[in-house]
């Protein structure tokens, strides 16, 4: 075992006294030792329910012959952290968390780790750890948040506060309205209740064949959940025992998999940029193209919030990620999970248990909820929500009103400056010129709520939450501060979007356009010390999953 290097020896009789000065017995020793990587903390909703599932965790791996240890990773919640300065540290937060769970584990030389993750940036960083560590692991999302209730409709956080701000600015509701909303919206614990980043990234690492079935879709408040948590601790011991590791499970074809039930979920545009960062910590690389090539052929078979109105607790009932696995079986390739099941058996022994949630006859769409765009203004690629855009929203063109930051556009958008056929773009938040890749849930729900997301197109170097709907495109490459076409944009320029051809262009000519952008001036950085300073000197462009080089 590799916790042998710290336990085992007579010149190991040091580290031994400090082990058992912690309550460990010396019968301890001959077990394996497995770190709980734990997320918990009072800020995230997504995370308060996490110091119970340690537990269950804990008494799974104690069950199955291992030595539990549990420590720390921190989280971000980016609905809170969303709308102002805060957000410029949630994409940042991904690599810290890599990071400090590599530091942890070969410091005390771990032999296993059930990583205990929830919300957006987490369970992403938490994987590329596993990967980059290679030691045999599993992850635990702790679960989505039920909906709310008020005047017997059902509520979540993103419609009824994020869009109810643009329906408030426009009159539609009243101040009264609007607090009752917000007291109502987020009645408990769990990640947001829509197919936003968090839940896409939680189905994704079910699908990858990291986590055990059911897990993506138990709720945060359910008894299974704490099941699983136990269940995950008692299989991460025989996943040491049989020396299974990340590299063993999160193959090529376990990726393709994940990008099929994306594209079949409608999940959110941040995984264009999670799942390549984990692949890199494999050595492998996940081109924009093939998320493109992938949901050319995958239909979208559920229509989760934002895009329709059905949400995480209606998925579980129709049957969790192994339902989704099964409706999409024929698109499935062979890889192995962490429940030693192959996904492809997992799918042709699963069912469908509500039609209505799972269309496999019907589908919403007939493409996946993802699109890359190219064109002159994104010669490296951009991507767009499909799933979550109207069809008379998928070839537009418009006059571009340029912002060199999210704030700016915001005040633009509440002070009604933004009217239809405006194409609204957003630079200088890219993941070096943000720094940090803010999401634009802000400004594209106030759109929304004012009654414009059919007739006003978005578009950023930065990105956008898994909530956002409408014709927002994101992930612009290059980014503005790396000297990218989207700098030289002016005021009052034509955009044309065109979302079946798979393109995104500026009318310009290709030399007005080079002449523009050999004369931008690159912005001083907006923050010049710290993390974050640091962050975006390191940063690589989005197309590549925004990795740190």
């Amino acid at each position: 075992m590799r916790s042998d290097q710290i336990k085992k020896g007579v010149i190991r009789a040091p580290n031994r006294s400090l082990l058992y000065s912690t309550g460990m017995s010396p019968k301890d020793l001959d077990k394996p030792f497995v770190g709980i990587v734990s997320s918990f903390t009072d800020l995230v909703p997504g995370h308060i329910t996490m110091r119970d599932l340690e537990r269950y965790i804990e008494r799974g791996i104690a069950a199955g012959g291992g030595v539990p240890f549990i420590f720390s990773a921190p989280a971000v919640c980016d609905g809170i952290a969303m709308g102002h300065s805060g957000m410029y540290y949630s994409l940042g937060s991904r690599e810290i968390i890599a990071d400090l769970i590599e530091t942890v584990t070969n410091a005390h030389m771990l032999d296993g780790l059930v990583l205990l993750s929830n919300c957006d940036k987490v369970t992403p960083g938490m994987l590329m750890a596993a990967s980059r560590l290679n030691i045999p692991s599993l992850v635990v999302t702790a679960g989505a948040m039920m909906t709310g209730m008020h005047e017997k409709k059902r509520r979540s956080m993103v419609r009824d506060t994020f869009e109810a701000v643009g329906q408030f600015q426009c009159g539609k509701i009243t101040e009264k309205q609007l607090e009752e909303l917000e007291m109502t919206a987020c009645p408990g614990a769990g990640s947001c209740q829509g197919m936003y980043t968090a839940n896409t990234m939680a189905c994704l690492t079910e699908a990858m064949g990291m986590s055990m079935e059911g897990c993506a879709t138990a709720l945060a408040v359910s008894a299974k959940k704490k099941r699983i948590a136990y269940e995950s601790g008692i299989r991460v011991v025989k996943l040491i025992e049989k020396d299974i590791k990340p590299c063993d499970i999160l193959t090529m074809n376990a990726f393709k998999n994940a990008i099929s039930v994306d594209m079949a979920l409608g999940g959110s545009t941040n995984t264009v940029l999670h799942l390549p960062a984990i692949a890199n910590e494999l050595n492998m690389k996940l081109p924009l193209e093939l998320f493109d090539e992938i949901s050319r052929k995958i239909p979208q078979i559920a229509c989760l919030e934002p895009a329709g109105d059905h949400y995480m607790e209606d998925l579980e009932d129709a049957g969790g990620v192994p339902a989704v696995l099964f409706a999409i079986k024929k698109n499935l390739v062979h890889s192995k999970t962490v429940s030693g099941r192959d996904v492809i058996e997992i799918a042709e022994s699963a069912e469908i248990l509500d039609e209505n949630v799972i269309r496999l006859k019907n589908p919403y769409k007939s493409e996946g909820g993802i699109a890359v765009l190219r064109g002159n203004i994104a010669p490296n690629g951009c991507v767009v929500k499909q799933a979550a855009l109207s069809d008379n929203m998928r070839v537009f063109s418009g006059r571009a009103r340029v912002f060199d930051c999210e704030d700016d556009a915001m005040k633009a958008i509440l002070a009604k400056k933004i009217i239809s056929g405006d194409v609204v773009v957003i630079r200088y938040e890219g993941p070096s010129g943000g720094p940090g890749m803010r999401e634009m849930l802000s400004p594209t729900s106030a759109l929304h709520g004012m009654g414009l997301s059919d007739s006003v197109a978005l578009l950023t170097d930065g990105r956008f939450s898994g909530g956002t709907r409408g014709p927002c495109i994101g992930h612009v490459s290059p980014e503005a501060a790396a000297g990218g076409a989207i700098a030289a944009i002016n005021e009052g320029d034509v955009i044309n979007i065109n979302i079946p051809q798979r393109t995104l262009n500026v009318e310009l000519t290709c030399s007005e356009l080079k002449k523009r952008i050999a004369k931008v001036i690159k912005p001083e950085p907006k923050i010049k010390t710290g993390y974050m300073a640091r962050y975006a000197r390191l940063v690589q462009s989005a197309d590549t999953g925004a990795i740190l080089k």
